[in-house]
């Protein structure tokens, strides 16, 4: 392995060559220019050594203060300084304050030893974080998901790439604001704000998730929701000392959501309401009626009639688009409160909820059918359509809230066997 190079760069000749020949003994490869700070700085680029020792007091146009400030900041080469008025220089320079910075002349063989092995060793170690710390930074800035850090007091520190898209806050601009300032995040049903989640975990000491319902309001006003974790950052000792919120936008996952609650709920075709959701809601119904006096509920169960010969006639596509025409106008007939759901083919249940009587459910029906037998224009081709209307009232003292939908069924097949366009009221002992 080569040998670390030095550089000594000492105006005074016997003190260079002492310094030569006690490193030299101990295996470096030593360099040295003893003419002025100018020529040092010309001869670095070409001796590129691990290791500058210069007398702080250069003669010439540079001091060693001004040529070690251009070693550090453009060639980043570890300093040594060699210095005989130490006290003096002290008072002078805040480098010299640090550790293992500075060498007093004269000095002992020993002493140089030492301070050479740990400039060289600081420098070593001081590389090794800074490619530690440029490996984790690009791991970071590499994520797909955003990566905003904080300080112990919750003031931003770092914010990685896919932070700034999101937030629509550039690092320069975010760091050392509040993180409330930058991640301004509320609850999406309430609409209250959510504060302080860094320092909530920092004091519990553990990872916490991000509401449930959490949206991200941007700089510009965008709302997105986000989801993940906040987590407190612990040092080498475990002592925290700031947090990490880790946030990803999720609204392909919410969209997702969503998707899957309208297949398990909602019709395809109608966009109305399907059996499970009727049913639940009607259980709900039941629940109200057993526990508010007076409160009383209707089931309609509907069922268009000679809608296979339509289907037969003009096709199954005039057929759907005739079933997405007819809920509307269901739904147009009813209050805001009210449920019409398909249960499939051409059946359609409704949930009238907190009627006074059956007159309410009767003039419901008569609405129905009113509605429905105004002709509907497909393709060119005038279309009307009756349909026949079981009913079925909660004041007849149902245990089972399918029971009802089962007598309101049975009653549509007996106003349907009357002939089209008709309805009738179970009496609640319809039998099969």
């Amino acid at each position: 392995m080569n040998a670390p190079k030095i550089l000594v760069i000492e105006d005074k000749e016997i003190i260079a060559v002492d310094i030569i020949n006690s490193l030299t003994k101990l295996g470096y490869e030593v360099h040295k220019i003893t003419n002025s700070g100018e020529k040092a700085i010309q001869k670095l680029a070409e001796i590129k050594p691990k290791l500058v020792l210069i007398d702080i007091c250069l003669a010439g146009e540079f001091d060693g203060v001004q040529v070690v400030d251009i070693i550090q900041n453009n060639l980043n080469i570890p300093v040594l300084y060699l210095t005989d008025s130490l006290d003096f220089q002290i008072s002078n320079n805040n480098k010299l304050q640090e550790h293992f910075s500075y060498v007093a002349k004269p000095f002992a063989e020993k002493d140089l030893y030492n301070a050479v092995a740990m400039a060289l060793y600081k420098d070593k170690i001081k590389k090794q974080l800074q490619s530690e710390n440029q490996r984790l930074l690009a791991v970071i800035n590499s994520m797909g998901c955003a990566v905003v850090m904080t300080d112990i007091n919750a003031c931003i520190q770092m914010m990685n790439p896919v932070a700034e898209i999101l937030t629509g806050w550039q690092q320069k601009a975010a760091f050392g604001k509040d993180l409330g300032d930058v991640l301004n995040l509320v609850d999406k049903d309430t609409g209250e704000e959510i504060v302080h989640i860094a320092t909530q975990a920092m004091k519990a000491g553990v990872v916490l998730q991000l509401p449930e319902n959490c949206i991200l309001i941007t700089r510009d006003g965008r709302k997105i929701p986000i989801g993940d974790t906040v987590s407190p950052i612990r040092d080498h000792m475990g002592v925290i000392t700031g947090a990490v919120i880790v946030f990803q936008d999720i609204t392909e996952r919410k969209q997702k959501e969503a998707q899957l609650v309208r297949n398990a709920f909602y019709d395809g075709l109608t966009a109305l309401p399907n059996r499970v959701l009727f049913l639940d809601r009607l259980k709900q119904a039941s629940e109200r009626c057993k526990r508010r006096l007076n409160y009383h509920f209707a089931v309609l169960f509907l069922d268009l009639d000679s809608f296979k010969i339509i289907n037969d006639r003009f096709g199954h596509g005039m057929g759907d688009d005739l079933l997405v025409a007819i809920a509307r106008r269901l739904e147009s007939c009813l209050r805001s409160g009210d449920t019409v759901a398909r249960f499939g083919g051409d059946e359609f249940a409704v949930l009238l909820e907190d009627i006074k009587d059956v007159s309410d459910a009767i003039n419901i029906a008569k609405r129905i059918q009113e509605t429905l037998s105004l002709p509907l224009r497909f393709n060119g081709h005038e279309i009307s359509t009756t349909v026949s209307i079981g009913i079925a009232l909660s004041s007849n003292g149902y245990e089972e809230p399918t029971n009802l939908l089962r007598d309101a069924d049975i009653a549509m097949y007996r106003a349907k066997g009357k002939g089209k366009g008709n309805y009738i009221v179970s009496d609640h002992n319809f039998t099969d």
